[in-house]
């Protein structure tokens, strides 16, 4: 049985660094296995050639534009919450091409957001919040394709990465 296969958002990589950090500041050290990420499927079969085809079919033109609106706290962690029509709307459509193979989670609606804590408790995380919180303002970042990988039981094994066309290949 093959490992099951996660798609991420690759982010620019100001952006990447950005979250990276404040992973590697806040999280607790004994269970980050991963850098920041956005996570749009967790749960493929890694061993369906027809994934491949829906993240080449469905790259959108360009960069996608995300707006970073708030620091959220959901119990116990902290994550940022994002929003875009548009990667909305894609996800949309990858659902409907991915539907033989989504898990219940993956059926639902995508509620972009990057975790930067997580595993800690409710205290710590709203403390967290309330910190990041006084001096955030909303701002934006650039995505700049799909991003695979197998999972392991803990930590992800990179398989491909997908740059959106007209992207020159930044990620």
């Amino acid at each position: 049985m093959a490992y099951p296969m996660i798609v991420t958002l690759s982010l620019e990589a100001s952006a990447q660094a950005y979250f990276n950090g404040l992973r590697q500041k806040y999280f607790p050290a004994h269970s980050n296995f991963l850098d920041a990420h956005l996570t749009l499927f967790h749960k493929l079969p890694s061993d369906e050639p027809a994934i491949v085809n829906v993240l080449q079919e469905l790259q959108p033109q360009g960069s996608l534009w995300l707006d970073v609106d708030e620091v959220i706290c959901f119990g116990a962690g902290v994550a940022f919450s994002l929003s875009s029509e548009r990667l909305l709307q894609l996800h949309r459509d990858m659902q409907h091409a991915l539907d033989p193979w989504l898990i219940r989670q993956d059926r639902q609606a995508l509620r972009p957001h990057i975790t930067i804590q997580n595993k800690v408790t409710a205290f710590k995380a709203q403390q967290l919040a309330a910190s990041l919180s006084v001096a955030f303002k909303p701002f934006k970042v650039r995505a700049t394709g799909w991003s695979t990988w197998l999972y392991l039981g803990g930590p992800w094994k990179p398989l491909a990465s997908y740059p959106f066309a007209g992207n020159d290949g930044v990620i």
